[in-house]
């Protein structure tokens, strides 16, 4: 069985450590973690530390570090732009693209969307639901990454950000190629954006073709704007080397 997860603000040394505040309490009371058994630590940037257990108390664990690492960002790094979705399916596609290794995760408002995120309390509310989302499902899932969920951002935004990119694939039925015909990038950033279900707008795909965006297809049935984005991460995985 893998080894509990727990989130630290900083990564300590190698000897006696203190596992105390939220996560400490989680470990302690709900985990019920007891004298002699591991864990580790991750400071959600690529830092993990392997941990055993030497006291326990009501609300806090007191450690020894026995080994720390930092595991790297692949080469290759996906960022989904995932398009706002009523209800909690939105935080399911967050959970799913964490727990299948995206990097980045950037909320769009795109025109089709019957979410809206306005710039007040509940658009905050909303983003700071999906960033816990994935902090959640990067412990969940052992990740030394937990991937940054970004300011929503609109199809103007979002055409800039694919001009920057090192490659953008736009997820559409309507799409000719599939996504194992098209040549992807070894190394840099690459967007993989997903829409409403709704569906794109024909504006919107003409302005982030324009903007440098392939668009493509993963097979011949459609999948909801809910779980796209973690059925390509899969598929990017195999295709390049970010499973290696």
């Amino acid at each position: 069985m893998s080894l509990p997860v727990f989130t630290v603000e900083r990564l300590p040394a190698v000897g006696p450590a203190t596992l105390d505040g939220p996560e400490g309490k989680h470990a302690a009371t709900v985990r019920r973690l007891r004298v002699g058994e591991e864990l580790l630590l991750s400071d959600a940037q690529g830092g993990m530390a392997r941990c055993v257990v030497e006291s326990a108390e009501r609300d806090a664990l007191g450690l020894t570090v026995s080994q720390t690492w930092h595991e790297p960002l692949p080469e290759l790094r996906v960022r989904v732009v995932q398009a706002l979705v009523k209800g909690d399916r939105g935080e399911l596609a967050v959970e799913l693209a964490t727990e299948a290794g995206v990097d980045g995760v950037v909320p769009w408002r795109a025109a089709r969307c019957v979410a809206k995120w306005d710039d007040g309390p509940r658009g905050a509310k909303a983003l700071a639901r999906w960033r816990s989302t994935a902090a959640a499902a990067a412990k969940q899932a052992r990740r030394a990454w937990t991937p940054e969920v970004a300011e929503p951002v609109g199809t103007k935004h979002l055409a800039r950000l694919v001009a920057e990119a090192d490659a953008t694939l736009v997820l559409h039925e309507s799409a000719t190629r599939q996504l194992t015909d098209v040549e992807l990038p070894a190394s840099g950033e690459l967007l993989l954006v997903v829409g409403p279900e709704g569906g794109i707008t024909d504006d919107e795909l003409a302005a982030l073709s324009e903007a440098g965006a392939q668009v493509t297809r993963l097979g011949h049935t459609v999948l909801r704007a809910s779980t796209a984005g973690a059925v390509a991460l899969g598929a990017l995985g195999a295709l390049t080397t970010r499973w290696a």
